[in-house]
């Protein structure tokens, strides 16, 4: 841990102003005081036009990327130190200039089912409305429930649970670790596995991006790295970094780590979900980002290509 004496006199943090990005931003906070006490750290909340739109999913409106630009401005311009993102709204390139400092030990990573009257996915009647903003859980929802309706559902998760207390939709797929991080877990009604929703790239996890030439920041914020995790989250964003992986791309990754082999899994899918190509890979931890090079390139030779053709330009994903 780098010594105390070494520490700057201030650090700001840019931060969206939902109550879960200020969660995750005072989270990151708290976790610096505690290494730097004689540090001053401080939240610079802004509002992203990701916040502003929510009228039309992200697909339609230039993808998770809207919630990012905002913040990386005020690291260019000097009005933060650096910013703290959810690691599934990270596109999967950084802006040069940028880089990744640190990621954190990841949450829980699964999606989670929450309803008002249903126990889980299996009891919804046909034609039941469910709710997601997400292009992934949506194609994985139709594949295996083509007798649900899904529709979308934009805004911050109060507002996502708000439209269910309404009765517009009959159930909603939300993240856990944004549930559990606001306090919210009571509202879960069933956690979805792997197998039958596989997460987002990076989800769970959260990320503490800076300006590549601020040395001293990536050096500062090493403690907060979690080797464990990020190993599984540069694998997945491998893989969705060969495939294009966008809101416009229903992909999904998920990697873990288990009795010291990294597990990958992978698919990509059609949005209405009548063709999913999918895969997996082991190896060694360290190895991640091959394995995930090679995990997308084995899903465009069975096709993941043909898909991917068909919902973004022809040279966006090779």
């Amino acid at each position: 841990m780098p010594n105390s004496f070494l520490s700057p006199q201030k650090i700001v943090i840019a931060s969206r102003e939902s109550l879960l990005a200020m969660w995750q931003a005072k989270f990151i906070q708290k976790c610096l005081g505690e290494l730097y006490p004689q540090t001053e750290i401080s939240i610079l909340g802004m509002t992203t036009l990701g916040d502003q739109i929510l009228d039309q999913s992200l697909s339609k409106i230039g993808g998770k990327g809207l919630f990012i630009k905002e913040l990386e401005q005020a690291l260019e311009d000097g009005r933060a130190d650096i910013a703290v993102h959810s690691m599934k709204d990270m596109p999967m390139n950084v802006p040069e200039g940028f880089k990744l400092a640190a990621i954190t030990e990841r949450e829980d990573p699964r999606d989670a089912f929450v309803s008002n009257q249903y126990a889980n996915l299996d009891v919804l009647p046909e034609g039941s409305i469910v709710g997601t903003s997400s292009l992934r859980r949506e194609s994985q929802l139709r594949a295996q429930f083509p007798h649900l309706q899904v529709h979308p559902l934009r805004g911050n998760v109060q507002t996502r649970l708000r439209k269910l207390d309404e009765g517009q939709y009959a159930a909603i797929i939300l993240a856990a670790a944004g549930l559990k991080r606001l306090g919210l877990s009571g509202r879960i009604t069933a956690l979805l596995n792997p197998e039958q929703s596989l997460p987002a790239v990076g989800q769970g996890a959260l990320g503490i991006e800076c300006r590549a030439d601020r040395t001293d920041l990536i050096e500062l914020m090493q403690p907060l790295n979690h080797q464990a995790t990020a190993f599984c989250v540069e694998a997945e964003r491998a893989l969705s970094r060969v495939l294009g992986g966008s809101c416009q791309v229903p992909l999904g990754a998920f990697a873990e780590i288990i009795n010291g082999t990294l597990e990958l899994r992978g698919f990509v899918a059609q949005p209405d979900g009548k063709r999913i190509i999918s895969g997996a890979l082991n190896g060694k931890p360290e190895t991640g980002i091959a394995m995930g090079q090679q995990l997308a390139k084995k899903l465009v030779g069975e096709g993941a290509d043909e898909i991917l053709a068909a919902l973004v330009p022809a040279d966006g994903w090779k």
